[in-house]
């Protein structure tokens, strides 16, 4: 009987009961448990005399989390916790005993995790985002959808976790939120992507459409303005979009109107459950019902209540780089065993917009940065598409934005980078973008 109950014990409750939290066999999470490595073989987190060991400090703190025996999992060391830790032997007890009298016992030993991200493109990203107090970037290869860098700042040091634990929780920062899949912001004038893309494949506009700002728009009793009262004048579609006018962009926004906006929405992912090794909070768009015409006009250009992810904008560049096809982003590329290697096959989601279409806003995001709000980001020898925005918030200053990939003609890096409360996109966001995009690029040719 006993040994019927220690095999019950074992084999069907053993599992559930690994997982409690407030399992004594948690104060060993680390003995035994599989390396997360970078792209190229870097250790992110290893396991060292029976302590959880994290090579690269800050670096890396968000995407790979922590594993404490006091505060729990986080990160990547959350997600894949059940294969990094090591599995007890499927033969029993006593045939552990035996082994373990005869010497032949090995302690068992979980899966490494191999990652996407390249230690190169991370520091750059985090060199640049750490000279701002809040900020977030995602930078991914937007053919594939593998993520190469993912960065929030401020960061922290999972090696003294347990002893800083009470001022990371209490600093009004949040050293631990993600920012960059957990922060929700409205995501400003680079939604203008998201419009152009929509107005042009709806057919409600043109690249020869023309549109005339004289520094206002009334809708009701709202009027729309741009940031310092610019006036960008008379322009077609490609110098609206180049010069960030939201006085031209919430006209087009009215033109695509309320039910087909939020039927592109559908179709790029917005508001759904983003599929990522991690969890990514979803969007935030208004209720159909409460979209009045000066709700949807300031929708046109990335404000009123619709929040994004700086994931989310990643995807959204990555897909007009990648002929209006959304690559399903991942950060895992391998789950190596002793027995078994496991490999992820890039996957699409979605294709919200015609491979013209694509071109076209390609075409525009290109000039953006020749001789637009973007020229920060132009890079030598690479012709660089992006796209700004200055998203205001009442809690501050705007945040800064720039979306981009390059090269524009053969896409091979995508990015998304957010500065909160510092002001203009092509002043705060697009030098960050710029360098980062330089490492990548380099990175991409060896």
């Amino acid at each position: 009987m006993l040994a019927l109950r220690q095999l019950w014990i074992q084999v069907i409750e053993g599992p559930a009961l690994a997982e409690r939290p407030n399992n004594p066999r948690r104060a060993a999470v680390a003995v035994g448990r599989g390396a997360i490595l970078a792209s190229e073989g870097t250790p992110l987190a290893i396991s060292r005399g029976g302590v959880r060991v994290y090579p690269q400090g800050a670096l890396f703190a968000q995407a790979v989390g922590y594993a404490s025996p006091r505060y729990g999992t986080s990160g990547l060391e959350n997600a894949f916790d059940q294969l990094l830790t090591p599995r007890a032997d499927a033969a029993g007890p006593l045939m552990q005993l035996r082994d373990i009298i005869s010497g032949r016992h090995a302690l068992p030993r979980g899966d490494d995790v191999v990652t996407t991200l390249d230690v190169r493109v991370q520091r750059a990203l985090v060199a640049g985002l750490a000279r701002y107090r809040r900020a977030a970037g995602v930078v991914l290869d937007p053919r594939t959808g593998a993520v190469l860098a993912l960065a929030s700042v401020p960061s922290y040091d999972p090696n003294d976790l347990d002893a800083h634990w009470s001022s990371l929780v209490s600093d009004t920062a949040s050293p631990l939120l993600d920012r960059a899949i957990d922060g929700l912001y409205p995501p400003g004038s680079t939604f203008k992507v998201v419009t152009a893309a929509d107005a042009l494949d709806a057919g409600v506009v043109t690249l020869a459409s023309r549109f005339t700002d004289t520094g206002g728009f009334t809708i009701g009793s709202f009027t729309v303005r741009n940031d310092e009262e610019e006036v960008t004048g008379t322009q077609n579609l490609t110098g609206a979009f180049a010069l960030s006018s939201n006085v031209d962009f919430a006209q087009i926004a009215l033109r695509i109107g309320v039910e087909r906006w939020f039927e592109y929405a559908a179709r790029w992912g917005l508001g759904a459950s983003e599929e990522f090794d991690l969890p990514v909070a979803r969007d935030r768009l208004p209720e159909k019902s409460d979209v009045s015409p000066s709700i949807l006009a300031q929708l046109g250009f990335g404000q009123a209540s619709l929040l994004v992810t700086p994931m989310r904008m990643a995807l959204i560049a990555a897909t007009i780089a990648h002929e209006g096809v959304t690559p399903r982003p991942y950060v895992v590329r391998q789950l190596a065993a002793s027995d078994t290697a496991l490999a992820t096959r890039p996957e699409t989601l979605a294709q919200p917009i015609s491979a013209e279409t694509a071109h076209e806003v390609r075409s525009m995001m290109v000039a953006v940065v020749a001789r637009g709000t973007g020229t920060a980001a132009r890079l030598t020898g690479v012709t660089v598409a992006g796209k700004t925005g200055t998203a205001t918030n009442p809690h501050g200053r705007s945040h800064a934005w720039f979306v981009a990939f390059a090269p524009a003609e053969a896409p091979r890096v995508a990015l998304s980078v957010v500065i909160e409360n510092v002001g203009y996109g092509g002043t705060y966001a697009a030098p960050v973008a710029r360098e980062v995009l330089r490492v990548a690029l380099a990175r991409s040719r060896r």
